[in-house]
């Protein structure tokens, strides 16, 4: 398949992108500065997890997205949540009648509401799209629900280095099970990963959302890996008490999980002494991807009446220290306890 990859150099893009090229599909990825030069040179190098020596994608490689020369038949939007509407218009431009679009955003995505039979349908997700604006440019009908599981760190510019996971679970934003569904897992399966066809992708975006809407917060504000933030009783707590009230409000829209907040603490655990995409932005400076994890669960508090006054304190302060860090052009990172 023709496959656009916007965020290709990143941690996950690169991961997909190499990993799609060596089984056989046409690759392009779009990049920027040391890692788009990187790129051009050297490929795309992805060093996986229990091997030394890296694989190696010699995949095409722009500055931007209208710099693609040929309509895709897939895009994978492999960028922050924040990063999504500066590019939209460019974004739209790329995808022809047919070109399936799965956006990998952590979060609630901003077409939430969008295909859904509920009260709700349509409703602006405004913390991550303010005004509706990606929801009036993006036809969702393109859209293929995607949820993200692997973890992996760009080491440095073209190098992506696989910690673990291979999973991303895919679903039409209607609950259908499509033909080009299939066609996109079938893709997926034959380049490594596990992609699953779910009738509610929803609901596995909160199961996905429950860890990332606590760990990453909380670590970015105790610069902790996941294993200590679960094996501390407090920030244990914590987390417990943000996940309840995330569920409290995800079952108001109709989502059932299908484990327990207990279960989804010791997955967590069992990532072991991993940072947090939080807490590695944090480190080098990045803008938090705060809103999109957090702010979007407040807000769907606010619409469904639910307090939510763990979720909103974390919010605050990790919303301040991101202030602060953006402000100062800094950067924060403390040495890792042994």
């Amino acid at each position: 398949m023709k496959i656009c990859i916007i965020g290709g150099g990143g941690a996950i893009g690169g991961y997909l992108a190499v990993m799609l090229a060596k089984a056989g599909n046409d690759v392009t990825v779009v990049a920027r500065g040391e890692t788009l030069k990187a790129i051009q040179n050297k490929g795309l190098q992805l060093i996986l997890e229990g091997e030394s020596k890296p694989l190696v994608a010699h995949v095409k490689a722009v500055d931007r997205i209208s710099a693609v020369q040929e309509t895709p038949e897939v895009v994978m939007l492999a960028v922050k949540a924040h990063q999504v509407e500066p590019i939209v218009d460019d974004l739209a431009n790329l995808m022809g009648p047919e070109t399936v679009l799965i956006p990998m955003q952590n979060g609630i995505p901003w077409w939430y509401f969008q295909r859904l039979n509920s009260q709700h349908q349509d409703h602006a997700v405004e913390t991550v799209d303010p005004a509706g604006s990606i929801m009036s440019k993006i036809n969702p009908a393109n859209i293929l629900g995607c949820v993200v599981y692997p973890a992996t760190i760009a080491q440095s510019p073209g190098v992506i280095e696989h910690v673990e996971g291979n999973r991303f679970p895919i679903g039409e934003l209607d609950g259908s099970i499509s033909e080009r569904a299939q066609r996109i897992s079938q893709m997926m399966a034959e380049a490594g990963f596990k992609s699953p066809i779910l009738e509610d992708i929803r609901a596995e975006i909160w199961l996905k959302l429950w860890g990332n809407m606590t760990f990453n917060p909380i670590s970015a504000l105790t610069h902790e890996h996941l294993e200590g933030i679960c094996r501390f009783p407090l920030t244990k707590d914590l987390a417990r008490n943000m996940m309840t009230e995330a569920q409290t409000i995800a079952q108001k829209l109709g989502v059932t999980f299908r484990v327990d907040i207990e279960r989804r603490i010791a997955g967590a655990e069992k990532v072991g002494k991993h940072k947090t995409s939080m807490l590695q932005d944090l480190e080098a400076g990045n803008n938090l991807e705060i809103d999109a994890l957090l702010g979007s669960v407040i807000e769907l508090g606010q619409i469904t009446d639910t307090p939510t006054p763990c979720l909103s304190t974390v919010f605050a302060l990790t919303k301040l220290l991101n202030t602060r860090v953006q402000s100062s052009q800094g950067r924060l990172a403390l040495p890792m306890a042994a």
